[in-house]
């Protein structure tokens, strides 16, 4: 087992083997064999959370390429304020630190988050946000991919969990994973999402256009329009002002960067400050860069992770 380094300690899995494991499996696979599996999931969450003294109890999953990360299931203890709507296809750079110990199947116990290193910044602050103290994370692979990270969050006083704990909580994460990926259901195992994307459908003179979500690029006014540039380069005059739009794209993915713009943040590709106080975004498939507003700059470097 790795010594204790600073504020955080990684715990590789078979360094665990030695220690007598709490009865989470059990309880865990009770759950899983009797519920559906995301009730399964959130039930087993809130009784390890009463269990390990913990404030949250929570789980989030990786898309195929591992650059994006959804929080899907948390519990919260009474009182404890709940974040799970915001971390909706948040980029990996957020977790970047926590993200190399995880890849490689380690657990990382977080005893101080506020003395985390400054390579963890963006992290640091994300957890500050949520009002952490200490951090417990246990990656979830399956077929010898990391596919999620289940963990526990102290909020009203600093906690460190034991080694048996941390095995224990290895072995849900092992259940979890068989229930959840190991079936050949297209909702276990994420077949078919792209072809089920539901249609936003942009209005144009003589008639209307369906288009996904994740095809479209960014949008931009056009006086009592709105130009809609898609993902192949081209664009479409939508003849519905920019404001309707902010209710009508999904708000995990879409930012505003501009009183005239939004922007989907998967298709981001660079951003700049090319001189002085000016900043602009470079968005995939289009030629020009576009500005982005002072009100809107921090709230793009979280969604951003950078």
């Amino acid at each position: 087992m790795n010594s204790l380094i600073s504020s955080y300690q990684t715990l590789p899995h078979d360094d665990l083997a030695a220690f007598t494991a709490p009865d989470w499996a059990f309880r865990s696979a009770l759950h899983l064999l009797t519920q559906p599996v995301d009730a399964a999931i959130s039930s087993l969450l809130e009784e390890l959370g009463h269990k390990a003294a913990a404030d949250r109890a929570w789980m989030f999953e990786y898309d195929a390429e591992l650059l994006r990360f959804r929080n899907t299931h948390e519990w919260c203890r009474s009182g404890i304020p709940s974040f799970v709507e915001d971390l909706q296809d948040a980029p990996v750079t957020m977790i970047a630190w926590l993200q190399q110990f995880l890849a490689a199947g380690k657990a990382v116990m977080i005893d101080r988050v506020e003395a985390l290193p400054r390579a963890a910044r963006a992290l640091l602050v994300e957890m500050l946000r949520q009002g952490d103290k200490s951090v417990l994370s246990v990656p979830v692979f399956h077929d010898g991919r990391l596919r999620a990270c289940i963990g526990f969050d102290a909020v009203r006083a600093q906690h460190r969990w034991s080694s048996a704990e941390v095995k224990a909580l290895f072995q849900c994460a092992e259940l979890i994973a068989s229930a959840r990926y190991g079936g050949t259901d297209a909702a276990h195992t994420g077949a078919g999402k792209a072809d089920l994307e539901p249609l936003i459908y942009l209005r144009k003179r003589g008639g209307a256009h369906g288009v996904k979500a994740s095809l479209i690029v960014g949008l931009r006014a056009a006086r009592n329009y709105t130009e809609v540039c898609l993902a192949d380069g081209s664009s479409v005059l939508d003849l519905r002002p920019l404001a309707l739009w902010l209710a009508l794209v999904p708000q995990a993915s879409f930012l505003r960067i501009h009183r005239t713009a939004l922007v989907n943040l998967l298709h981001v590709q660079d951003v700049e400050r090319p001189s002085g106080d000016r900043w602009q975004v470079k968005l995939r498939a289009l030629d020009r860069a576009w500005p982005v507003s002072r009100p809107h700059r921090q709230e793009l470097r979280s969604r951003l992770g950078i």
